[in-house]
């Protein structure tokens, strides 16, 4: 499903709490898991790949360490701590290589997590699939709790868009600006129109790539972007909480 640029109404403005953090490159956070899970971030993402038949969580290849494995960094903190949470938690799966490998693996990993993961909308824990992703058509070959980020590039039927959990674009695909001066009023006009048309579809919408500092973050939540996506999860918390 692809969406027409075009003007449309505006939605009610939101209220931004910590839930509206997506963790991004959480791994790399000096505590990865509990710094934005005790900040109350939203959304927590790593980024895997498979080695020696073990989910391994790193940025790079050269990064992948013994230790770092998806499982001890991510599902048994999970599993340990998901009761103590109120609100839902979305975990991003970054697929680094081929979705047919690395797939049915994670898929086997998150078997400890499948009693808080097939309650229905009101689950506390959400499994999104981003990067290497497979197409649309092959969606349905997947568990129904397995949902999918989505970039906007490939058409989706019906039954297809029900699977995206929520859309994700490359920032710097809209505007160059750096989260200095002024933002460009040609520039906040295109992602306004986009923020609007994702909404109209009746999905949430994150930028990545966007600039990490106090007036990106405030320019985003004034054009209505849903999800604020940073590697400053301490800083961006304060940011939102403060009087």
């Amino acid at each position: 499903m692809l969406l027409a640029m075009g003007f449309y109404p505006a939605f009610a403005q939101q209220n931004y709490t910590p839930a509206s953090i997506h963790s991004h490159n959480d791994y790399a956070q000096p505590q990865p898991f509990y710094n934005a899970f005790n900040a109350g971030a939203g959304a927590i993402e790593a980024d895997v790949y498979l080695r020696n038949g073990i989910l391994m969580v790193a940025h790079n290849p050269s990064d992948i360490k013994p230790e770092l494995t998806l499982k001890a960094m991510y599902i048994d903190p999970l599993q340990k701590e998901l009761g103590k949470r109120t609100g839902p938690l979305n975990l991003l799966i970054d697929l680094k290589e081929r979705y047919t490998t690395l797939l049915p693996q994670l898929i086997r990993e998150l078997e400890p997590l499948l009693p808080f993961i097939k309650k229905g909308h009101n689950r506390p824990l959400f499994i999104i699939i981003t990067g290497n992703r497979p197409p649309p058509a092959e969606y349905n070959n997947y568990p129904a709790y397995i949902l999918f980020d989505d970039d906007l590039q490939l058409p989706h039927n019906p039954d297809q868009w029900k699977r995206v959990a929520q859309v994700s674009l490359n920032f710097e695909n809209y505007s160059k600006w750096k989260g200095e001066g002024v933002l460009p009023i040609q520039d906040e006009r295109l992602l306004k129109a986009v923020i609007n048309a994702v909404h109209v579809a009746g999905k949430k919408i994150r930028f990545w790539g966007a600039p990490d500092n106090a007036a990106a973050w405030q320019k985003l939540m004034a054009l209505n972007a849903d999800i604020l996506c940073t590697d400053k999860v301490t800083e961006l918390t304060d940011f939102i909480n403060k009087p």
